[in-house]
């Protein structure tokens, strides 16, 4: 067991490639097969410290799972679970991690899982829980991860800033969001940010999204740490952070100008995989750097023009779609994506969800609108859908109500051209002080109206995290519809059901008769606190 595990912990340290060749070296050496079969002799009688550390060294050697030895050594692991302290049920979990599902392996994990159940309460060690969480993963019933969530808990006291790290890792494993855990762990964490290695980063950010946990101040922590320390960092591992950034929908406005800053000074770096990071981050997040934008469109634009001979269709749409997102039409990749289009070779994968559809006719939306020679229509043809609104726009729609007394003030569910829908429409008169009645607008369509008012509530998911930032889609919605005619006034619904009915009638008031109203280019519920 000693010579096992001495192997395995020299050999951990290895590159992978240094790993393959002392791997194979390990298998041909006379002594490792000596050493094999004396185990396999003695496996019924060694003690239970060397059986559970000598199929831990064996798995993470490399050793297949299918051989006789690691087989013999799971079944002895089942005779003598009941036999295995703490720390041996510790170990034998994470080797059981790092196993493929056979027969005999579920069998053990079975039978792990419910000597964990009878010993749960005697377990005081937090990095044993961990490994246990990591070990029983997902699949744990729901009542089992409440019972090592309350193990934890009992230990939280303690905890540790290594634990904190490890403890994010073992909830995403078993997929379980516990915020008494989390909330002191991320604390622990934003105070020792500075020694968190890169990976580490990475692997909380990916944790998070696992779990949904949401946790702005640790998201603008770990960003203001990769910013400070910007110079030490590679570009390529930038993008990594922001990629993981982009998927929690959270922007680090300094990073992403900072990055914008290095692409302009040395763009080089932009290969085909980091170009498409690139712009699907800065789209998702409507990122527009606050200097040199144009330059930086251009760096971009100039970039996917060098990528266009290897790029795929797919990627190809995904590139244009994402630089469309942020007003920019690359005129050369546009040409490319609708010549394909027009002779249908843009031959596109399985799209269940139309993703692909949709962003094809998004590109064509926004070569029409967001081109310099469009102009603003004299009037919007539109469609009201149906009297009904789902109902978490029943509140807004009663609010409007006693607003505006009458239902025939404003239009709701409105259908607009290129597949645009308002969830509500008022129309003023030219001093902007007076709501018109929607039947006397549509009688003398270009009388009285000076402004079309359109409100958009829209889910905390369309902003990024923790602001009123709307983004990609949602701006691009957005910008649209200024174009159409519309003052667009975006609405974070989940805070606006959390208002009493009297705020929600003035917050509406406000919106709609205010001068501030005109005069931003969006308008969004405060939290009332």
């Amino acid at each position: 067991t000693n010579a096992l595990t001495m192997a395995w912990r020299l050999y951990k340290n290895l590159s992978e490639e240094q790993q393959r060749y002392e791997r194979q070296l390990i298998f041909e050496h006379p002594a490792f097969a000596k050493l094999c079969q004396q185990l396999l002799r003695d496996a019924r009688r060694v003690t239970r410290g060397d059986l559970v550390f000598s199929l831990h060294a064996l798995v993470n050697l490399g050793v297949p799972q299918n051989t006789l030895l690691l087989q013999t050594l799971v079944r002895v692991c089942q005779e003598k679970l009941n036999q295995l302290d703490n720390r041996c049920i510790s170990v034998l979990a994470t080797t059981l991690a790092g196993m493929d599902k056979d027969k005999n392996v579920s069998a053990l994990q079975a039978g792990l899982q419910l000597l964990v159940e009878q010993r749960i309460s005697s377990i005081r060690d937090i990095f044993i829980l961990q490994n246990l969480m990591k070990c029983l993963g997902k699949d744990a019933p729901v009542f089992l991860k409440k019972k090592l969530e309350m193990a934890v808990l009992r230990e939280i006291d303690g905890l540790t800033f290594p634990n904190a790290l490890r403890m994010f890792l073992a909830l995403a494993a078993m997929n379980y969001c516990s915020l008494p855990i989390l909330n002191p762990c991320s604390k622990k964490i934003q105070e020792n940010v500075h020694d968190v290695p890169f990976r580490q980063l990475i692997l909380i950010l990916e944790a998070c999204h696992t779990v949904q946990y949401r946790n702005v101040k640790l998201f603008s922590a770990l960003a203001d740490y990769i910013h400070s320390t910007a110079y030490l960092w590679d570009k390529r591992q930038i993008i990594l952070f922001l990629s993981s950034c982009e998927t929690l929908g959270f922007q680090p406005t300094e990073l992403l100008d900072i990055f914008a800053e290095k692409v302009t000074e040395d763009p080089d770096f932009l290969n085909l995989k980091n170009l498409l990071t690139v712009l699907r981050v800065y789209s998702r997040l409507n990122h527009v750097p606050r200097v040199q934008k144009h330059l930086f469109f251009e760096i971009l634009h100039s970039c996917l023009n060098k990528c266009l001979p290897q790029i795929s269709n797919i990627e190809l749409l995904k590139a244009v779609y994402s630089l469309g997102i942020l007003g920019y039409l690359p005129q050369r990749a546009l040409d490319e994506l609708l010549q394909k289009d027009s002779k249908d070779e843009l031959v596109l994968p399985d799209d269940p969800k139309e993703q692909n559809t949709m962003m094809l006719r998004c590109v064509k939306t926004c070569m029409e609108l967001d081109s310099p020679s469009f102009t603003k229509p004299a009037f919007v043809p539109t469609e009201n859908m149906s009297s009904l609104v789902s109902f978490n726009l029943r509140k807004a729609q009663e609010a409007l109500i006693e607003l505006l007394g009458d239902e025939n003030m404003f239009l709701q569910n409105v259908q607009l051209p290129y597949r645009y829908h308002i969830d509500f429409e008022i129309r003023m008169d030219s001093d902007r002080k007076k709501v018109l009645p929607i039947t006397a607008t549509d009688d003398h369509p270009d009388s009285r109206v000076q402004r079309w008012l359109a409100f958009l509530f829209a889910p905390a998911s369309a902003f990024c995290l923790g602001t009123t930032h709307p983004q990609g889609k949602l701006a691009m919605k957005k910008r649209h519809l200024n174009k159409l005619g519309y003052h667009v006034i975006l609405i974070q619904n989940k805070k606006f059901q959390e208002m009493k009915n009297e705020d929600a009638v003035e917050f509406l008031k406000r919106k709609i008769y205010s001068e501030d109203a005109f005069s931003f280019s969006e308008a969004t519920v405060q939290n009332n606190n």
